[in-house]
């Protein structure tokens, strides 16, 4: 086993890696992955740097520029069970190719973009797709084939990789626009992707895909009730029947509308309330900068004070962020900026590794990436919604509160499906 149970030895294959032990392959993993949804990720969130120019440039309104994103985190979503069913078939070697591939055509497409619709065309589907096939679907499924023990920790790792692919690449991309425009920005943002390419050709995917064989089985004594009666393994299907699959669907989609209702538009927020725009992108990077710190704190928190009391806090800290960043508008109070970076920070991605390392104790088996897939799928419509609503919120009204009130009330969503469904808190 390679989460610590017991010693794990080499699997006999040919090529490079052949000579490494279960236990050392797993530990490669972890920031193999790290590195995959980092770029991918800081790729997609840095189009809150590009808001601002690209709506400036083409001349259209607020909704137009942020349906980009709305359409990129929807097929994203979408693209969750396809993803996770393309894991389970192709495995994770050609998946993730393929969404290198898409985040290089993504990005050069994108710098020769003159319209919105071409851009709806790079950055909604070649991204979308491609946040899917390098994200926490494929990432989860994977690590589930190698840890058991430790998968919630392994697991808040990878999702951390989020919040530093924010604070590596969005001031990055904002100093590139700065200094040569959007459009060489993104032409030079694509050779990220492309560095990662070689990662494809090193590792031993075959033995990787094929997983520890300690861990072939899950323990039915380590699920929740209802799992361990699935003897014959859980389909979509049958995940789709319960509760707790609704729940978990519930949890991701009003929590995303709450999220990206407002952080598409703080950088653009922080600059019409009077600051400089590489000081906004900064701010929002420090956002990135302490997303893993909340990951694995929450996730360590959770197993000291219990699922109720760790979900509601990282919650009060989202909504307070919220606050904090709408009083903001009104008192441009350094401590007020100061506790929307924390507060969001700390908080921002939290539940995605809580979710998932749910769903792999729930829903355990070979079907597992279709299932997660499909719970994530809650996530990237309601990222789309939550983005594109808030947009049309804007330029509706002609500022934010309509934006900041939803997004308070999707947060209070988000949290109730862990109150009213029993088996989220065994899980």
């Amino acid at each position: 086993m390679t989460d610590g149970s017991s010693p794990g030895g080499a699997s006999p294959g040919k090529g490079w890696g052949s000579d490494i032990d279960n236990r050392h392959l797993a530990m490669l993993l972890v920031p193999a992955c790290f590195l995959l949804g980092a770029v991918s990720r800081g790729l997609v969130e840095s189009f809150t740097v590009f808001l601002l120019p690209l709506q400036q440039d083409l001349g259209s309104d607020r909704a137009a520029i942020a349906a980009i994103y709305s359409t990129s985190s929807f097929v994203t979503g979408l693209s969750a069970p396809l993803a996770g069913r393309l894991f389970d078939r192709v495995g994770p070697r050609a998946l993730y190719g393929l969404g290198l591939v898409l985040l290089i055509a993504g990005s050069l497409a994108a710098s020769f973009a003159a319209t919105a619709w071409q851009l709806q065309l790079a950055l909604g589907l070649c991204f979308g797709f491609a946040g899917a096939a390098l994200g926490n679907v494929p990432h989860s499924a994977l690590l589930a084939r190698w840890y058991r023990n430790r998968l919630s920790m392994v697991v808040a790792v990878v999702y951390a990789s989020i919040g530093i692919g924010i604070v590596g690449v969005v001031p990055l991309a904002q100093i590139l626009i700065e200094h040569v425009g959007w459009r060489d920005a993104y032409r030079w943002l694509g050779l990220l992707a492309v560095a990662l390419l070689p990662l494809l050709l090193v590792l031993p995917w075959r033995r990787i895909a094929a997983g520890d064989p300690g861990l072939k089985q899950p323990r039915p004594d380590t699920a929740a009730p209802a799992v361990a009666a699935t003897q014959e393994g859980w389909t979509l299907r049958r995940a789709a029947a319960t509760p707790a699959f609704w729940g978990l669907f519930s949890v991701f989609f009003f929590t995303a509308i709450g999220v990206y209702a407002v952080s598409v538009q703080a950088v653009a927020y922080l600059v019409e309330i009077g600051y400089a725009p590489l000081e906004a992108a900064s701010a929002w990077g420090f956002v990135g900068l302490l997303a893993p710190v909340g990951m694995l704190g929450f996730g360590a928190l959770d197993s000291l004070i219990g699922r109720h009391a760790s979900v509601a806090l990282t919650y009060l800290l989202t909504i307070g962020s919220i606050v904090a960043l709408w009083l903001l508008g009104l008192w441009r109070s350094p401590v007020l900026l100061v506790v929307f970076i924390i507060a969001l920070g700390v908080t921002y991605g939290s539940r995605g590794p809580l979710v998932s390392a749910m769903a792999a104790r729930l829903f355990a088996g070979r079907n597992l990436g279709t299932i997660y897939g499909s719970v994530a799928l809650g996530g990237g419509i309601g990222g789309a919604v939550g983005s594109f609503l808030g947009g049309a919120l804007h330029d509706l009204t002609g500022g934010y509160d309509a934006v900041f009130a939803v997004a308070i009330v999707s947060a209070i969503l988000g949290a109730t499906p862990f109150w009213t469904i029993k088996a989220l808190g065994r899980a």
